[in-house]
């Protein structure tokens, strides 16, 4: 019998081949993303400074951001982040229509990377707040909204936790699995729907990069959510792998 190891995926390659084609294709983009950021792409201008400097023999009325590089690996983490959300909540619809236990595990495996990618997400993001913000934290709408999103994933966590009984542990963090993602969506588009906020809004019509920038951010944005997806088919696989485990422990010990 094929192990599932063995299966045959597109293109007639094993999943194994997929996989960790895609988390090595993953970790070259996003290693050449970061190297591009230091090596190729300019520094932004930020505030004015008190007088002209002369640096590489080039006159600047401008602070150099040189703390604007951590935007070319926090904001592709935190679209893999709204990414992964979706998936989490499309597989929690799938479980209320359907109450197939596969895709409760699917949503909450989900979760479980969208955790990780939105503490990621957050530490990166305070770091940049901090140098062009001048603080640790402002309550604006995106990092409101962000804010509250992490919050609901953690309650997600809290949730499955505090309910004994599986079928109705699994159904109410499907509900609560569906809200997390509305959640998503409004942070994404609330740089859109209040102009007034101070956040960049970094995907919008014409750019607004340099090719010099954007090439070096789709790079890296191509490559979190390779890492992302492969992430989480690793979880799954080992998921999978543990519940057959327990089921060949329930049958031997019956």
């Amino acid at each position: 019998m094929a192990g599932p190891e063995s299966k045959k995926g597109w293109l007639g390659l094993s999943e194994n081949t997929w996989t960790y084609g895609a988390l090595a294709l993953g970790t070259v983009l996003t290693l050449a993303d970061f190297l591009a950021a230091f090596l190729i792409a300019p520094l932004v201008l930020g505030a004015g400074v008190s007088q002209t400097a002369i640096i590489n023999g080039i006159a600047v009325s401008n602070k150099l951001l040189f703390s604007q590089k951590i935007f070319y690996f926090h904001v592709p983490v935190a679209i893999s982040s709204f990414l992964i959300v979706f998936v989490a909540g499309y597989y929690s619809i799938r479980f209320l229509a359907s109450r197939e236990k596969i895709y409760d595990t699917k949503a909450r495996i989900g979760v479980e990377v969208a955790l990780v990618f939105t503490v990621l997400t957050m530490i990166t993001g305070d770091l940049w707040t901090r140098f062009e913000w001048g603080a640790w934290w402002v309550w604006e709408p995106r990092l409101t909204t962000y804010f509250i999103m992490t919050l609901l994933i953690i309650a997600y966590f809290v949730l499955r936790n505090s309910i004994e009984d599986e079928e109705r542990r699994a159904v109410y963090a499907a509900v609560w699995g569906i809200l997390i993602p509305i959640d998503a969506a409004i942070s994404f588009l609330i740089t859109r729907l209040i102009p007034s906020s101070v956040h960049p809004v970094v995907l919008r019509s014409g750019g607004g990069l340099l090719p010099t920038q954007l090439i070096p951010f789709l790079i890296g944005l191509f490559g979190m959510m390779m890492i992302a997806w492969v992430v989480f088919r690793l979880r799954m696989r080992e998921e999978i792998a543990k519940e057959r485990i327990d089921v060949l422990k329930s049958s031997i010990e019956g």
